[in-house]
């Protein structure tokens, strides 16, 4: 086996039963997702609109995608006739943007909201009154072609594991809170995306059950 199906073998090996692995191959050939692909590695992350339609183009079609990064309003439209899971819906504009081109595709687009967790101005995300607002608004209960099927959260890039569980364990609770509240009787809203390379083994602890992992499986990020 090369690396990759060896650093594959490793991860899926550690992860708990009901975790899912999102593969994270941004930047990366299409030769070493079909290495991926051939191992049994289903669900792959990218973060460029452009490079995410170009593998998808290229690559086998029951391949999931999921769109990870920050996603601008004017390029939903390319992603929305494929696209698995929508990572980082961070306000009421993009939702907006999403459900219509949901509508011009006959389809139902799941994604996650995502919830700033992190001390770094940076990262993007809602915090938990934006969330409510959404959830409670008209425009909202109206979509017809967007479905919320979790949250997603970047902790802290530091190395002091406590906070990054902290941040974590925080998300964990909002998530509680928000299928009590907003998705009682919705089964499919039950995806807590958080936890990447270097602390996915922290994020399990605290109950995420989708982790986006990469240079542990595919090594160092090509920085283009």
């Amino acid at each position: 086996m090369s690396s990759v199906s060896e650093n594959l073998k490793v991860v899926k090996d550690g992860l708990p039963k009901g975790v899912a692995l999102v593969a994270v191959s941004k930047t990366k050939p299409v030769e070493m997702i079909m290495e991926a692909y051939e191992c049994g590695q289903r669900i792959f992350g990218e973060n460029k609109v452009q490079e995410l339609v170009d593998k998808y183009e290229s690559l086998p079609k029951d391949i999931e995608w999921h769109m990870i990064g920050h996603l601008q309003r004017n390029k939903v439209k390319y992603i929305a006739p494929f696209v698995s899971l929508i990572h980082g819906v961070d306000s009421m504009r993009l939702l907006r943007a999403v459900n219509k081109e949901g509508a011009k595709n006959n389809r139902v687009i799941p994604c996650l909201l995502q919830i700033h967790i992190a001390s770094e101005e940076s990262k993007f995300g809602l915090d938990a009154e934006e969330l409510k607002e959404i959830l409670e608004s008209d425009d909202f209960k109206s979509f017809q072609h967007v479905r919320i099927k979790g949250l997603m959260g970047m902790a802290t890039f530091t190395d002091d594991e406590s906070k990054v569980a902290s941040e974590f364990r925080s998300l964990k609770q909002l998530f509680e809170e928000t299928k009590e509240h907003f998705f009682s009787g919705d089964s499919g809203f039950s995806i807590l995306s958080m936890g990447m390379s270097g602390e996915y083994e922290v994020a399990i602890n605290q109950g995420s059950n989708m982790v986006r992992i990469g240079s542990s499986i595919f090594g160092a990020r090509n920085y283009k």
